[in-house]
């Protein structure tokens, strides 16, 4: 497998050096590079890639104004020399942002998390799911479900606790992330709690007792999870 790219900076030393780092990488296909983003926005507009590498200070058309046009979205790459981006990197859901200078060893690590986002989205739908992706201070983060201890919610964020690690706090709701996650491995038993079935060692005075010790509140509308619990 491989990931079809092209590369966008009006800089050619940053392009020569991406070009350099790209055919290190046998995983990527490098396409086509441009200094131009208007160009390179008519030729995505004809030729959709796996993987867009941009700049994102560039005249006519920043690489944000780029990105933000596409009606078919690849995975985005933001790189730039300005730190002050990356809240519109994440608005757009960039798998990475990278500031120059960009050594290889921090590109080879944003293309692994291409390949590995990319290998996610194309799962079969029969296949089962091992982690899941999240985007979190600026950046996508994969978490493994089975780190998963239980998930709270703060309003229009989520808090995933894991074990052994410190959470990952997200923008999205319980509801959204239920849909994301495999019915038979999590359940809701709170409108503030989704708790990982595994992880419940027992369950007392309507509270499910974690492993670790931490007690959740199991509500009136999910007490269905109780007899769930036990049959299992």
């Amino acid at each position: 497998m491989f990931l079809k790219c092209i590369a966008v900076d009006d800089e050619p030393l940053a392009l020569d050096i991406l070009k350099t780092y790209i055919a290190r990488l046998p995983v990527l296909q490098l396409v086509q590079t441009f200094d131009d983003a208007v160009l390179a926005v008519d030729f995505l507009k004809q030729n959709p890639m796996d993987l867009l590498l941009v700049d994102i200070h560039m005249p006519d058309l920043s690489g944000l104004d780029l990105v933000r046009s596409l009606d078919v979205m690849p995975l985005i790459i933001f790189t730039t020399a300005h730190k002050n981006y990356a809240f519109e990197g994440f608005e757009l859901n960039a798998v990475d942002y990278l500031l120059k200078p960009i050594d290889f060893e921090r590109f080879s690590k944003a293309i692994a998390k291409a390949v590995d986002y990319h290998q996610y989205k194309t799962r079969s739908s029969g296949e089962s799911a091992e982690y899941l992706y999240v985007y979190s201070e600026y950046r996508q983060v994969r978490v493994n479900l089975s780190d998963i201890e239980y998930i709270e919610s703060l309003e229009d964020y989520i808090r995933i606790h894991l074990s052994e690690q410190k959470p990952v706090v997200t923008l999205m709701t319980l509801k959204k992330v239920l849909e994301k996650l495999p019915e038979q491995q999590f359940k809701r038993i709170h409108r503030s709690f989704v708790v990982a079935i595994d992880r419940v060692n027992s369950i007392h005075n309507r509270k499910a007792i974690l492993d670790s010790g931490k007690e959740l509140p199991i509500s009136d509308s999910y007490t269905e999870f109780i007899q769930e619990w036990k049959a299992k």
